[in-house]
C-alpha cells in the first residue's frame, strides 16, 4: 500500500495536467462566418438628409380635366427647407443565402410662404403675395428579397428584387382657396449588393438597384430612378 500510493498519485496528476492541456487548445472551424452574419432579424435605423429640391404638379381633373398644373419649385415657391427624416430597416434572414427586406421613410414637410410669382395647384390660381400653407406628406415603402449568390466567410455577392412603393399627398392652402393631390404607386425595380467584412465586426456594403418604365409602352407615362446605398 505505501509503495502504490505516490504511482497513483503521479497517475491522477498526469491526468489533471493533460485535461488542462486539451482544453486550451480549440481548432479554428473551417466555416466560420463573420459574426454580422449570424442572425435570423436584422432591425436598423439611420437618419436621412435628403434636399427639398422637389418639383410638384398637378392639372385638373373633372370638368376641368387637361388643364395643364404649373411646375411648382417646392423651395422656391413654397418655401420648403431641408429637413432630416427616420428610416426603419428590416431584414429577415430564411437562410444562409435567402433573405426578406422592408424599409420605411416617412417624409413630411410643413411650410408657410409668400409665392412671388402666380401658381396653378389643380387648376386652381394662387396668386402673388397672398400666403400659403403647403404639407408633402411622403410615405416610402421598400419590399425586397435578396439572393446571396456568393456566402463566403468574408462577406456576400447578392441579388435584390424589390418593389418600393411610394404614397404622396400634397395640400396647398391659402385665404382663397384648398386644394390637395394624392398619388400612390408600386415602383419595381433589380439589382445588386455587395459586402466585405474588413474584420468580424465591421462591414462595408454596396446596394444598386433601378428601374426605366419607357412613355412607349403607356402614352403619356414614363420615368425612371437609381438608387445607390453604401454604407
Amino acid at each position: 500500500a505505501i509503495r502504490l500510493y505516490p504511482v497513483a498519485c503521479l497517475t491522477l496528476a498526469l491526468g489533471l495536467v493533460a485535461t488542462t492541456a486539451s482544453a486550451q487548445y480549440k481548432p479554428r472551424p473551417l466555416n466560420d462566418p463573420a459574426t454580422g452574419e449570424q442572425f435570423h432579424i436584422e432591425l436598423g435605423g439611420a437618419l436621412w438628409y435628403p434636399s427639398a429640391d422637389i418639383a410638384i404638379s398637378s392639372g385638373g381633373t373633372g370638368a376641368l380635366s387637361g388643364l395643364a398644373g404649373t411646375q411648382i419649385d417646392a423651395k422656391t415657391d413654397l418655401g420648403l427647407t431641408d429637413q432630416h427624416f427616420k428610416d426603419l430597416q428590416v431584414v429577415l434572414k430564411l437562410s444562409k443565402r435567402n433573405k426578406l427586406r422592408f424599409e420605411y421613410i416617412p417624409i413630411l414637410y410643413n411650410q408657410s410662404a409668400t409665392p412671388q410669382r402666380t401658381i396653378v395647384f389643380n387648376s386652381i390660381q394662387y396668386t402673388v403675395n397672398i400666403p400659403v400653407n403647403s404639407t408633402l406628406d411622403w410615405k416610402a415603402y421598400r419590399f425586397a428579397y435578396e439572393f446571396d449568390v456568393v456566402s463566403r466567410n468574408w462577406g456576400f455577392v447578392g441579388l435584390i428584387l424589390e418593389t418600393k412603393y411610394t404614397d404622396v399627398f400634397v395640400q396647398l392652402q391659402s385665404p382663397l382657396a384648398n386644394e390637395f393631390a394624392e398619388a400612390k404607386a408600386p415602383i419595381p425595380a433589380i439589382g445588386g449588393i455587395v459586402r466585405y467584412y474588413v474584420m468580424p465586426n465591421i462591414s462595408v456594403t454596396g446596394e444598386l438597384t433601378g428601374f426605366k418604365f419607357p412613355d412607349t409602352i403607356v402614352k403619356g407615362y414614363g420615368g425612371h430612378y437609381v438608387d445607390f446605398d453604401i454604407y
